[in-house]
């Protein structure tokens, strides 16, 4: 099936991905919502990250997610014919799960259009990763299949590194374990992991102090492929160790095209305050 301009043509992603509008692609996005006892973040433009990431950093009760439902993804969809959609993890979150549910139903009530639904395995920037691929092959007019396997291999050739000062939240969604959150943050300990095979959080390195844990990422990095590639800088209020990290590959990788940007909601509550998250091209891109 040939894209064309002629086409109504869409790529749309849940907020986990921290974008909320494309540049020559239509976009659209289905936001998750943070809940506690006391507030529903619901992850949309209007939202302020950063001030819910400081009333989230000082709440001592319980708090979680809730993933977009069929209904949201469909209203996401709009009327376009062809749709690229792109989710978090599956492995922690049933949003790809309701993507595909809103799938069938789309595609039943529509047979002459096709979505296509993609579970990332990641979050944040490394899903911006591939959203911009989806909108370069989109912009150049390739075939929807081609588009479809195209960024699937392109995925297998981009990563996600994560710099942590604290866990609570991921510890009270059952995401890591009680004692191993307790144990970051304390001293000036912070937590250097990656997004696994599995689209699972993978622990690497505990680091104390913000130089050394900048050094750990800049040798993570090249110990997971990259090699001077496009890297995506998102963070929560950790613009210190997020322009720290651009300095130190631009030494290494001079040519390197990087981005540094502010989380919304969703990648906010998991990194929380003082956190980066890192997605990069590896090697062979």
């Amino acid at each position: 099936m040939k894209v064309t301009t002629k086409r109504r043509i869409k790529i749309v992603a849940d907020s986990s991905a921290d974008i909320t509008a494309l540049e020559g692609v239509d976009f659209g996005f289905a936001p998750l919502k943070i809940i506690t006892a006391e507030n529903e973040y619901i992850d949309n433009s209007e939202l302020d990250a950063d001030k819910m990431a400081v009333e989230l950093h000082s709440y001592k009760g319980k708090s979680s997610t809730s993933c977009p439902n069929a209904a949201d993804w469909l209203e996401a969809f709009g009327d376009a014919e062809l749709i690229f959609c792109v989710t978090i993890t599956a492995t922690l979150s049933g949003s790809y799960n309701s993507a595909m549910i809103a799938k069938r139903d789309y595609e039943e009530a529509h047979p002459d259009r096709k979505v296509f639904v993609f579970n990332s395995l990641t979050a944040g920037p490394e899903i911006g990763l591939m959203i911009e691929k989806l909108c370069e092959l989109v912009l150049a007019e390739k075939e929807f299949e081609e588009i479809c396997t195209a960024v699937e291999k392109y995925s297998k050739r981009t990563g996600l590194l994560f710099v942590l000062e604290s866990l609570k939240n991921l510890a009270n969604n059952g995401r890591v374990s009680p004692i191993v959150a307790k144990m970051t943050g304390i001293l000036g300990i912070r937590l250097v992991g990656k997004a696994s095979e599995r689209g699972d959080l993978e622990p690497l390195n505990k680091c104390r102090g913000e130089r050394k844990t900048i050094e750990t990422v800049i040798e993570q990095l090249a110990a997971n492929g990259y090699d001077g590639g496009k890297i995506r800088i998102g963070h929560c209020m950790g613009e210190s160790a997020a322009n720290g990290i651009k300095s130190l590959v631009l030494e290494k990788y001079p040519s390197a095209e990087i981005t540094v940007y502010n989380c919304r909601g969703l990648c906010s509550f998991y990194a929380e305050k003082g956190g980066v998250l890192i997605g990069f091209e590896k090697k062979g891109i």
